[in-house]
């Protein structure tokens, strides 16, 4: 039904089509009609209705094309071996299924839409169709200490950053642990899970969700307020290609820098990129809320924060508020 009612769209060459007369031709109700124009739109169409005039196809969302994402690569690994689907319910789990698999480090599942998009604490990630980049990355850094695994975070949080700036110009800032902050609003979310066996990190698969050309109709109501996306923040349409392809040369980079040089480079630019040091917090966990002031992170990157008494108490996650 949906084909069909995409191909009357594309019939009328972007003229106006009467809830009736799709009514009609395709012989169903006209709140029928309603519910195919709402259920292509949650999958990034999007259209304009006006009363009495109808409704009109404004655009198709935008798909990635494997052959020119791989030909773009600038990486040795890095999305070589390259999963791009149309529809999953998480790129977490298919990853999880391929590490299992034996996928090699560097390889990638990209989707076009998350059904069941997952973020930090069981929560769902918002990812409509050919809006964003949602995707995951698998590592196998079995060089790495146990204790050291949340330093990747911020290593994926930097490159992240540093990867908008470039493209979109935007000042995106990092908020600890894992977000992406642009005016105050979140545009990408980081997370990160482990498979350890005998006390010994075996792969992490790195999720990305970024909102790249999200308008402000496609956020639900409840976080419409506090979510944004590269478009909005930029005031034009972003490459969403481009944006992928810098992301994995930036963090293929500075994944090889934390590599040979440990985690003091990474460290730097994180306090350089960050909107969450020297100003007070709120730090929520399931178990306590701490409130003061965030002072630094240490070498484990952990966050520091000092208290009214004086103390310091270190933080390994967590909701951060500020005040």
């Amino acid at each position: 039904m949906t084909d069909r009612l995409l191909e009357l769209f594309k019939q009328s060459d972007r003229d106006y089509i009467s809830g009736e007369e799709l009514s009609g031709k395709l012989n169903i109700s006209r709140t029928a009609v309603w519910k195919q124009i709402e259920r292509l739109k949650q999958q990034g169409f999007q259209f304009e209705a006006i009363p009495r005039k109808g409704y009109r196809l404004l655009s198709a969302p935008e798909k990635f094309d494997l052959p020119s994402l791989l030909a773009g690569l600038r990486t040795e690994r890095f999305g070589r071996q390259l999963h791009l689907r149309d529809e999953v319910d998480s790129t977490q789990i298919v990853a999880q299924q391929l590490t299992a698999a034996g996928a090699p480090e560097g390889a990638v599942v990209l989707a076009e839409l998350q059904t069941a998009g997952r973020g930090r604490m069981g929560r769902r990630w918002h990812s409509p169709k050919g809006k964003g980049l949602w995707f995951s990355l698998i590592l196998r850094p079995d060089w790495l200490p146990l204790s050291q695994t949340p330093q990747l975070t911020l290593l994926t949080a930097v490159s992240l950053c540093r990867a908008v700036r470039q493209v979109t110009g935007l000042d995106a800032g990092i908020k600890w642990p894992n977000d992406l902050l642009i005016d105050g609003r979140k545009v990408a979310g980081i997370l990160l899970e482990a498979n350890v066996e005998n006390g010994t990190l075996q792969h992490v698969v790195a999720g990305i969700g970024i909102s790249v050309n999200l308008t402000e109709d496609d956020y639900p109501p409840d976080i419409r307020a506090i979510a944004t996306s590269l478009a909005i923040a930029a005031g034009r349409r972003i490459d969403r290609s481009l944006l992928f392809v810098e992301l994995l040369a930036e963090w293929e980079r500075l994944y090889a820098l934390y590599r040979s040089e440990g985690f003091a480079p990474i460290k730097l630019l994180w306090e350089a990129l960050t909107v969450s040091l020297g100003r007070e917090i709120v730090c929520r966990m399931p178990q306590e809320t701490v409130e003061g002031f965030a002072e630094a992170i240490d070498e484990q990157g952990a966050l520091l924060v000092r208290l009214n008494d004086g103390s310091v108490r270190k933080m390994f996650s967590g909701d951060v508020e500020f005040r």
